[in-house]
């Protein structure tokens, strides 16, 4: 097809950019970019657990070399990353013109170094958090054979590791990365956490496939849940989103799927079991069973 049976379309989509209200990014700040933080994930995986990431066989002489060798190509391109963000954000706020990031002294640069040397900081804990998210799993689900076929098969690991790692970026108050770094685990998984979300220790879910887990809510150690769960907002009306929405699980709870729970003042107390299916908007004393009344079947002669 020759440029000038082209030439009319290409010039309404043009004209279409200069549309009041038209989504565009043109002539800002580089975004950051999917692919990267993807590469990002894969490698902060492989110093997660290592020698689970690749074919290559990793053994005891190697593994310091290897480790610091990951670290080093993931600070640099999550540096990349965060900087992108924060010149977003900051050219958002008027506080950095992003051309040489020196509008009211602020420099993306050093801010963006800084940011990420305290996100490393972060990666011994959320080392230590994920074991147990994996041990949790693995005594958790009787199907489970080993500790390996859960940190190379469970999505429900899988989202929480990618989970923890949006969590510390969203602390830092980095825009952006985080919430691209959720909705890649919601699409490999089929599980929905909000990077704002606030889990304690040992936490597993199961099977997994739609889950839901808001932005405020927070979840206690010990606590399972299973396939369908939903832990969110009573309200969705913006003026709402600076508040607590979403509900709080205290330690060692249940629930199992298809629970709904919802509100900010919604307490689910420590030791309770949630029962399939249930739709709770109420905070729940601890160590109560709460659970859909069954059906009397009547049987005929």
């Amino acid at each position: 097809m020759k440029f000038e049976k082209i030439d009319p379309f290409s010039q309404k989509l043009i004209d279409s950019y200069n549309i009041k209200g038209g989504v565009n990014h043109i002539s800002g700040p580089s975004l950051p970019s999917r692919e990267s933080i993807e590469q990002i994930l894969i490698n902060i995986e492989s110093i997660m657990f290592p020698g689970f990431q690749s074919d290559e066989t990793i053994d005891e002489y190697i593994l310091g070399y290897r480790t610091r060798e990951k670290l080093n190509l993931i600070f640099k391109d999550l540096y990349s990353e965060i900087k992108k963000s924060m010149c977003f954000k900051l050219q958002k706020e008027r506080l950095c013109n992003c051309s040489d990031c020196s509008t009211q002294n602020i420099d993306c640069s050093i801010n963006a170094l800084e940011l990420t040397h305290n996100f490393m900081s972060t990666l011994t804990d959320v080392r230590s958090e994920l074991l147990l998210d994996a041990g949790a799993a693995l005594a958790g689900d009787p199907a489970a054979a080993s500790m390996e076929e859960v940190i190379l098969s469970y999505p429900g690991l899988k989202a929480v590791v990618i989970h923890r790692i949006a969590h510390e970026l969203y602390k830092l108050g980095i825009p952006l990365m985080p919430r691209m770094i959720s909705e890649y685990a919601h699409s490999q998984t089929g599980i929905d956490i909000h990077p704002g979300a606030s889990i304690g220790k040992s936490f597993f879910i199961d099977h997994g496939t739609g889950v839901v887990i808001g932005e405020t809510t927070v979840i206690g150690d010990n606590v399972k849940i299973y396939q369908g769960v939903t832990l969110g907002a009573l309200s969705v009306k913006k003026e709402e989103a600076n508040i607590k929405r979403h509900p709080t699980i205290e330690d060692n709870v249940t629930i199992y799927a298809g629970a709904t729970i919802l509100g900010g003042e919604t307490i689910v107390g420590s030791g309770t079991t949630i029962g399939g299916n249930v739709w709770i908007i109420k905070s729940i004393n601890p160590n109560s069973r709460i659970y859909n009344r069954p059906i009397d079947y009547i049987t005929k002669n």
